[in-house]
């Protein structure tokens, strides 16, 4: 079992025939990702993939065709508010926009869109949703984790690579890796993807991977605390570092505390996090 995708899914790409939805779909295909279709205005009815999947001019044509659920975005910034909104519209359940640089205004909409609807986004400028052995839906590379136990959520696509690769490489496997981005407004966030982990039976531990700036961290330690059984473990990057730096600086002027800079970790340890210092003491951590 896992969170946002599984076997049963069907999975479409707006964008198909771009060069990024080309390239990137092929290898969703290659690693046996279920792939229905796509989408490319004024190119229906051709056929992409080495005439695997068919193309369609809207998402409608492609759901109503195919009975597509989830859908993966590669289409241009500009262009990506329409495509989360017309997915939205038609009901597809889980959005992924591996676009982002999204204006900010354009995703105050989409969030008001999402609060009338049922339809789940990660990201944008997200790397997608990995389900290891079941489904790619994003740009994760092929082969990078092992099907095991452990839920993974980070806002860094990089560092979420990292995790999971990190993991592999001490024989640990993953049940769901998901990269919720880390532009200024995203769609789903920590604390929905908690709920979602905490529900499952297949993950028994969870890793969140944290980032300088904002408060969602803050918010995912409160949902820990009030709601979540599973081990958590968790990594905020930036945070260690900017103490170090800076410490002198604070320790002279005494403008500001120095508890400030580890407000995050401070927090989390507060819910019963087990805090990494580094990305590789995580495996060691899941292993107590």
């Amino acid at each position: 079992m896992s969170i946002l995708i599984g076997a049963d899914s069907r999975i479409m790409i707006q964008g198909i025939t771009g060069r990024r939805g080309q390239f990137h779909t092929s290898q969703m295909l290659n690693s046996g990702s279920p792939i229905v279709g796509g989408t490319s205005p004024g190119k229906g009815g051709e056929w992409c993939s080495e005439g695997r999947l068919p193309v369609f001019d809207t998402v409608k044509d492609c759901v109503e065709a195919t009975n597509a659920d989830v859908s993966v975005i590669f289409v241009p910034p500009h262009s990506t508010a329409d495509a989360i909104l017309e997915s939205i519209n038609c009901g597809v359940k889980t959005i992924i926009s591996i676009t982002g640089a999204i204006p900010l205004q354009d995703m105050m909409i989409i969030k008001s869109a999402l609060r009338n609807n049922d339809s789940i986004l990660v990201g944008p400028n997200s790397p997608g949703v990995l389900v290891p052995g079941i489904a790619n839906a994003g740009i994760f590379p092929r082969e990078i984790a092992i099907p095991g136990n452990v839920g993974v959520v980070s806002r860094s696509g990089t560092l979420c690579y990292e995790v999971v690769n990190t993991l592999k490489q001490e024989g640990i496997g993953v049940s769901t890796a998901v990269g919720i981005g880390d532009d200024p407004i995203i769609g789903t966030d920590f604390s929905t993807l908690l709920e979602l982990f905490e529900a499952d039976p297949h993950t028994d531990q969870i890793v969140l991977i944290g980032g300088p700036g904002g408060d969602s961290e803050m918010k995912a330690a409160t949902f820990i605390m009030e709601a979540v059984t599973k081990p958590v473990i968790a990594y905020v990057v930036g945070e260690n570092l900017a103490t170090s730096i800076l410490r002198p600086f604070f320790s002279r002027s005494g403008s500001l505390p120095l508890d400030t800079l580890g407000k995050k970790t401070g927090a989390l340890k507060d819910a019963g996090v087990l805090m990494a210092n580094k990305l590789n003491e995580i495996p060691a951590l899941i292993k107590r």
